[in-house]
C-alpha cells in the first residue's frame, strides 16, 4: 500500500468518545493530530496536555481557521452534528463525523451539498463497518441467503440524569445513540427498508429511553431490534438465513470478534484479529482525502439511516403504527 503524506486531523471538542479514536490518530502513518479545540481554553490546554496534542484552540471557529487542518473529526452531540459539519466543511475542511449523524433526511442531504459545493469529503463515522468482523459477517451472510430475519439488540444503563444522552435538547435517545447500529447492520444485510414499526418508553427530559422497532424488506426479509439505556448490558446480532445462521455476541465494538456459524452441517467459531476500527476509519479517509480510496461511507448510506430512523420514530410518535418509508 502506497504511503501518503499524512492528513493533518484537529478535533472539534473534548468529548468523552476521543478516548478511542485519539490512540488510533496518533500511531496511523496517514494521519497527524494536529490539534483539539473547546469552547473553554483552559479545558483545550488541559487536555492538549493529557494527549500530547500540539495545537490547541479556546473556540471550534478558531481551529477550523487553522490553515493546516485538512480534516476535521466531529464528536459533538447529535443536534449539532449537522451545524458543525456544514461550518467545516465550508472552511475547507475534510469531515469524519459521530453517528448518528441526523433523523432528518433532509438535514442529512443539505450537508452532503455543502461538500460536493466544496469539494471535501463527509463521512458519518459508524466505525463497526470498519471491523474485519463485519466484513467476514458480509461475506457469511451471502452465502446463508436469502435472509429470513435479522434481529439485534444494544442496550446498557444510563444512571447520570445529567448524561447528555439524555436531553432532548442534544439530539438523545436510546434510538439515536445505539439503536442506529442495529439499523445499520439491518441496511448493510438486508438493503432497504420499505416500512417500519417503532415503539418507544419516554424518560430523561423527554427522550425515548428503551425503543423496540421492526424493519421490512422488499425481498421478504424482516429485521427486528431493541435498544435501551434501561437494559442490562447487552450487544448481539443473529442473521437466520435459507442455509443457517450466525450469531454475533460483540457485533458492534468487535473486542472479542467471533462469529458462530449454524447450519445442518456443523456449528462452528470463526475468529477475527481485533483491529482498531476506528483507526480504520481514519485511515480510509485521511487516503481518500489524497485520492487512493473511496470512503467507505457517504452520502446514500447517511442518507438511507436517516430516513429509517425518522421513519421508526413517526411511528413511534403515532402509537407503532406502521410507516412507509419515503425513498425520496
Amino acid at each position: 500500500m502506497a504511503a501518503i503524506e499524512p492528513v493533518r486531523w484537529g478535533i472539534l471538542s473534548t468529548a468523552n468518545i476521543n478516548r478511542l479514536v485519539i490512540p488510533g490518530l496518533q500511531i496511523s502513518p496517514d494521519a497527524e493530530l494536529l490539534a483539539v479545540a473547546s469552547r473553554d481554553e483552559s479545558r483545550a490546554r488541559q487536555y492538549a496536555e493529557q494527549w500530547g496534542i500540539p495545537r490547541l484552540y479556546g473556540s471550534y471557529e478558531a481551529l477550523l481557521a487553522d490553515p493546516d487542518i485538512e480534516a476535521v473529526y466531529i464528536p459533538l452531540p447529535n443536534s449539532l452534528h449537522v451545524e458543525w459539519s456544514i461550518r467545516s466543511l465550508e472552511a475547507g475542511k475534510h469531515v469524519l463525523c459521530e453517528k448518528p449523524f441526523a433523523r432528518e433526511p433532509a438535514e442529512v442531504e443539505r450537508a452532503f451539498d455543502v461538500a460536493v459545493a466544496h469539494e471535501k469529503l463527509l463521512m458519518e463515522a459508524f466505525m463497526w463497518r470498519f471491523h474485519q468482523q463485519t466484513l467476514q459477517l458480509q461475506l457469511l451472510v451471502e452465502d446463508l441467503a436469502p435472509i429470513s430475519q435479522i434481529h439485534a439488540k444494544f442496550g446498557f444503563t444510563v444512571k447520570n440524569p445529567a448524561d447528555v444522552r439524555l436531553s432532548h435538547d442534544l439530539g438523545g435517545g436510546a434510538l439515536m445513540d445505539v439503536g442506529c447500529y442495529c439499523i445499520s447492520a439491518a441496511r448493510l444485510l438486508a438493503g432497504e427498508p420499505e416500512r417500519v414499526v417503532g415503539r418507544q418508553k419516554i424518560g430523561g427530559d423527554g427522550v425515548d429511553v428503551h425503543f423496540e422497532g421492526e424493519l421490512f424488506f422488499a425481498s421478504g426479509s424482516r429485521a427486528t431490534f431493541e435498544c435501551g439505556f434501561d437494559m442490562e448490558e447487552v450487544d448481539e446480532l443473529r442473521v437466520d438465513g435459507e442455509a443457517g445462521s450466525v450469531f454475533l455476541d460483540d457485533p458492534w465494538h468487535g473486542r472479542e470478534p467471533v462469529i458462530v456459524l449454524m447450519t445442518p452441517l456443523e456449528t462452528r467459531e470463526i475468529s477475527e484479529p481485533a483491529t482498531d476500527p476506528y483507526q480504520a476509519e481514519i485511515h480510509n479517509l485521511s487516503r481518500a482525502a489524497r485520492g487512493l480510496e473511496l470512503p467507505l461511507l457517504g452520502r446514500d448510506d447517511a442518507v438511507g439511516q436517516a430516513r429509517t430512523i425518522d421513519a421508526l420514530y413517526r411511528s413511534a410518535e403515532a402509537g407503532g403504527d406502521e410507516v412507509q418509508i419515503d425513498s425520496g
